[in-house]
């Protein structure tokens, strides 16, 4: 989805996202995003990575890096928990071809189908504050969820500024 489509209006935001928590703080990512979800396993590091950058793994053949995902958008990491999993996603990567990657939660909530009426427009934290990463936020059951625009978060030239809870 890109930057326009993500602006021109809430309807082109509705559809399925994949909830999780990152820090206690409910997350949602397009669910057509997502290849499959797996359980934490053990992270091979790789040296001379930035600090968001956990290693790999390899999942059925294939070397797949994993982003911390609390580090990557700046947030403080809660305590580790059996909840922990690794969320495999695919995003465009150089020359627009698709690479996946697993990103480290801390807990997968549910998917949840988000209709125009569910979502609002990203709030305005004032001009100085850059909220690129969020496409918008939802509204689900009296709670609020972040919606993130991961291809702009993971894509290798943006490092976006510390994403501050609501």
């Amino acid at each position: 989805m890109t930057r326009i489509e993500a602006t021109s209006g809430k309807t082109s935001l509705a559809g399925k996202y994949l909830a999780f928590l990152l820090n206690r703080q409910s997350y949602g990512i397009p669910v057509l995003k997502v290849l499959e979800i797996i359980r934490m396993t053990a992270i091979t590091p790789v040296p001379r990575m930035p600090a968001y950058v956990k290693g790999v793994i390899n999942l059925r053949g294939k070397i797949i890096p994993i982003i911390d995902l609390c580090a990557k958008l700046g947030l403080e990491h809660a305590a580790s928990t059996e909840h922990a999993c690794l969320v495999i996603v695919q995003v465009p990567g150089p020359e627009n071809r698709p690479i996946h990657l697993g990103l480290a939660v801390d807990a997968v909530e549910e998917v949840c189908q988000l209709a125009a009426g569910d979502i609002e427009e990203t709030p305005d934290f004032g001009s100085a504050l850059d909220t690129a990463c969020i496409l918008a936020v939802a509204k689900v059951r009296n709670a609020v969820k972040t919606l993130l625009d991961i291809d702009y978060i993971l894509a290798a030239q943006t490092v976006p500024p510390p994403l501050r809870t609501l």
